[in-house]
């Protein structure tokens, strides 16, 4: 198992996913723009960010950002409506979205990096907001355009130190037994 993963495979998954969602689930064509890596620090944004946890061997975040008017438009283009504004639906829709990006992202990786567990969308929604994950790889930054509007997918992973990892499915205890 490598200790890092190139910033190519991990573009290309991103790359590969992103393109197929939104190919087939939102009938609509990304075009890839040059892909980066960005120093993990919290940054002034405005829109939308769904943010998913990854944790195995490897642990990170992944994230899809836009605006919110791109929002509403691919939310529209899911579920087939109109929204005039960003309100629960659109959260929603943003999260399912995401959720197949990293998702499938995560699936392609897998038989490199090990299995891979995903957390629930967390999506925010607002203006000068920032967002940081307490990991400290560094972000690789793959940003599309659709139509005019800009859709960012970043990626930051890391290996876990062996006595860190341990998976909820490896354990012996019974969930009855467990206390919070």
């Amino acid at each position: 198992m490598p200790e890092e993963l190139a910033q190519e495979k991990i573009v290309a998954a991103i790359r590969a996913a992103a393109e197929e969602v939104f190919s087939m689930m939102l009938g609509l064509d990304l075009v890839a723009q040059e892909a980066n890596r960005q120093p993990n620090k919290p940054e002034p944004a405005n829109g939308m960010v769904a943010l998913i946890g990854l944790t195995g061997k490897w642990m990170g975040t992944g994230c899809v950002l836009c605006s919110a008017d791109f929002a509403r438009k691919i939310s529209g283009q899911l579920l087939s409506s109109k929204y005039a504004s960003v309100d629960p639906e659109v959260l929603d829709a943003v999260g399912e979205i995401a959720n197949m990006i990293i998702g499938s992202f995560k699936i392609a990786l897998e038989p490199e990096v090990g299995p891979l567990d995903m957390s629930i969308p967390v999506v925010v929604f607002g203006h000068n907001f920032t967002a940081s994950s307490i990991h400290r790889a560094d972000w690789i930054v793959v940003p599309f355009l659709c139509g005019g509007e800009r859709l960012v997918v970043k990626a930051c992973l890391s290996q876990q130190q062996e006595q860190h990892y341990r998976r909820a499915s490896d354990t012996q205890t019974p969930l009855s037994q467990v206390v919070l």
